[in-house]
């Protein structure tokens, strides 16, 4: 009976041993397993990008003769009210069903420093301003990049780096900022195929987006200037509306015209004169528009 139960007893004390043996690697694998699980979801956090905000200081653009936000009457203020009423009503009125990509201005000049980047952010700032409008603004002078200079920001990736694939999402350089109905794209950096970049599907299918996905945006394009720089003749074919900006006293009458013989005889074009004086007070800026019909 002894010998029976011993042998009962070692039995038990073997299967409860074995048993322990067996529950330890289970105990062990929870905390490796935990772990894993830690480093797989870790990635995915850090993956999550936001783009980050440009941060405009709202006292420099006073302080440089660019228009302000506060809703003030100042002389900038109401020039460029005036001129985007106009660019507005082509964009979104009845002209604008005669146009392609009405709600998408391209802003440039005849001659390097007439003025044109100053005008495109002032036009951009202005329009940032209605109640029912947000504003995308392209830095598109791929050349010569100067809206992030002009607005006292740091340089950053920009359309360069999405064409050429260096960037995968457009999302990733359309930048908001402290103005809450403006966003940036800046130009990024220099690169030696810039005709080829504007001129691929990809740049095309990225304006089409731009003048379709929201109703309610206007789109301006600061690009180099029209004589003797093929990027900006490819620009205005993506463009419904072209505001050609001419420095009073100093833009030829013949590169003006040269100008407008590089537009599409479809757009709507307007002129800004900038740095003029007018005799009955003195005015930075002056606006006159046409609208010339394809004649063939």
């Amino acid at each position: 009976m002894r010998s029976t139960i011993e042998k009962a007893l070692q039995k038990q004390r073997e299967t409860q041993a074995l048993k322990k043996q067996q529950e330890t690697p289970t105990h062990e694998v929870k905390p490796t397993l935990r772990s894993s699980e830690e480093k797989t979801s870790a990635p995915s956090k850090q993956q999550k990008s936001v783009t980050p905000q440009f941060e405009i200081d709202f006292d420099r653009l006073n302080e440089n003769g660019l228009v302000s936000l506060d809703g003030g009457r100042t002389q900038i203020n109401e020039e460029y009210r005036e001129i985007k009423r106009k660019l507005i009503k082509n964009a979104f009125g009845s002209l604008s069903k005669t146009l392609n990509n009405s709600n998408i201005i391209m802003v440039t000049s005849a001659r390097p420093s007439e003025g044109k980047t100053f005008s495109a952010i002032n036009l951009a700032l202005s329009i940032a301003s209605e109640q029912d409008k947000t504003v995308l603004l392209v830095d598109a002078d791929v050349l010569k990049p100067n809206v992030l200079n002009t607005l006292g920001l740091e340089g950053r990736k920009g359309m360069i780096e999405y064409l050429t694939g260096e960037v995968e999402d457009i999302a990733d350089v359309l930048y908001p900022t402290n103005v809450d109905k403006l966003k940036i794209i800046p130009a990024g950096k220099t690169h030696h195929s810039t005709t080829e970049l504007l001129a691929s599907r990809k740049m095309h299918k990225t304006v089409d987006e731009f003048a379709n996905r929201y109703p309610d945006r206007v789109v301006i394009i600061d690009t180099p200037p029209l004589i003797g720089i093929n990027e900006t003749a490819i620009l205005a074919n993506f463009a419904g509306q072209a505001v050609v900006v001419v420095e009073e006293g100093r833009s030829k009458l013949s590169d003006i015209r040269h100008s407008v013989e590089r537009l599409s005889s479809n757009m709507a074009i307007g002129f800004v004169v900038n740095k003029s004086i007018n005799s009955d007070a003195e005015k930075a800026g002056y606006y006159g528009y046409y609208y010339a019909e394809n004649q063939d």
